[in-house]
């Protein structure tokens, strides 16, 4: 009896003090365990702490290298130049693997990275001839030097005053497409986003402008209102009467005159914004800049393997002459460029098809499809006037 009890004392014991070292032990891992989690995240804040100091910018996710110097850029970071050069070269990458996704495997971009003597540069990015897409271009350009007295009378056209003389130094920095499908039943899109600044004696003038805009060849109604509803959207996050002034602008500004119609079906268009603060005009602009995939990509995929024929082929050319000429004749950023001294023609005439036409007082029967289309670009319509009232 009293050996039972001796060797059941004994394991309670042994028990006893395994209980205590295991405790030791846990508390020792546990301790241990902290200790590195201490250690490791400091260590990873004190890298983010560098990184952030240092400023990197990973450049891998652009077409090309930065046109501004990589140091400069790390050095002014806050700068509203150096964020407008990151974020349209981010734009640009991002609708170029986009398309290219939408593409056979073999049909990439092809990117241009340009200088310009007289300061600046940018990247041109073209897809020709592909089964998609017939011409793509999607262009940056950061360009600064002395503007001319031409470049200046355009903006004074616009409502800028300037007091300076003859010439001014100014930065301007722009992503701008134009994609044009091979199937005529995929719209035409362009867009441009873009930011000015120029120097009059002490004061630094700056504004941003831009829009995106959708060219169909058929009427789809469905593709439209998706389309508006998408650059709503984006309109509506920032200030819910941009959409409204800003669709009107566009079906504005988008008239041949000569032809009495409108180059599409709109979208929106702005130019001179620098309300209600810098800040906030460079984030209304970097959401309309990021709703340009959303919007048109999904009209792409809906209607890339839709059949047609040689009569659809030959309307969508002569569409395409009224492209040419609007851009031409009418558009103020093509003529911007032109008169832009050291321009760079191969990129600014990039938004021109490979292919167009022109017959001779051609007039579509009115009851036809085009015919219909040719309705809706005399009259504007405002596709999302029931949405609104809902």
């Amino acid at each position: 009896m009293l050996k039972s009890i001796f060797k059941q004392a004994q394991i309670l014991s042994s028990l006893t003090l395994y209980e205590r070292e295991k405790g030791k032990v846990l508390r020792y891992m546990c301790g241990t365990l902290i200790a590195s989690g201490v250690l490791i995240y400091d260590l990873n804040k004190k890298k983010a702490e560098m990184a952030a100091k240092k400023g990197t910018i990973d450049t891998s996710k652009f077409m090309a290298e930065p046109i501004t110097n990589i140091k400069t850029l790390e050095n002014n970071s806050r700068d509203m130049k150096t964020r407008m050069e990151l974020m349209i070269m981010k734009i640009q990458a991002d609708f170029c693997r986009a398309l290219e996704a939408e593409e056979d495997v073999e049909t990439k971009f092809q990117v241009d990275r340009w200088e310009r003597k007289e300061g600046g540069g940018g990247i041109t990015c073209i897809m020709q001839d592909g089964r998609i897409f017939e011409k793509a271009g999607v262009n940056i350009s950061v360009v600064s030097g002395m503007l001319p007295a031409a470049a200046i009378q355009q903006m004074k056209a616009r409502g800028k005053n300037f007091t300076q003389g003859e010439k001014m130094p100014f930065f301007a920095a722009g992503v701008s497409a134009v994609i044009h499908p091979a199937n005529p039943m995929i719209p035409t899109i362009h867009f441009n986003y873009r930011y000015f600044e120029v120097q009059d004696k002490d004061t630094v003038h700056w504004w941003f402008g831009g829009g995106t805009d959708l060219t169909p060849y058929y009427l789809n109604e469905d593709d439209a209102r998706h389309f508006h509803r998408t650059l709503k959207d984006a309109c509506d996050k920032h200030d819910k009467s941009y959409y409204p002034k800003f669709k009107k602008w566009c079906d504005d500004y988008f008239h041949i005159t000569h032809r009495g119609e409108r180059r599409g079906v709109g979208g929106i268009f702005f130019d001179d914004l620098d309300t209600p603060s810098q800040e906030k005009c460079f984030n209304f602009v970097k959401s309309c800049a990021e709703a340009v995939v959303p919007s048109y990509l999904p009209l792409v995929k809906s209607h890339k393997d839709d059949g047609y024929g040689y009569f659809e082929r030959k309307w969508q050319l002569l569409r395409r002459g009224r492209y040419v000429e609007f851009n031409l004749i009418y558009d103020r950023g093509t003529k911007f460029g032109l008169y832009t001294p050291g321009a760079r023609y191969e990129s600014i005439l990039m938004s021109l098809p490979l292919s167009a036409r022109w017959e001779y007082m051609h007039i579509p029967d009115p009851n036809s499809k085009e015919g219909k289309l040719m309705e809706v670009l005399k009259n504007p319509k405002d596709w999302l006037g029931t949405d609104d009232k809902a």
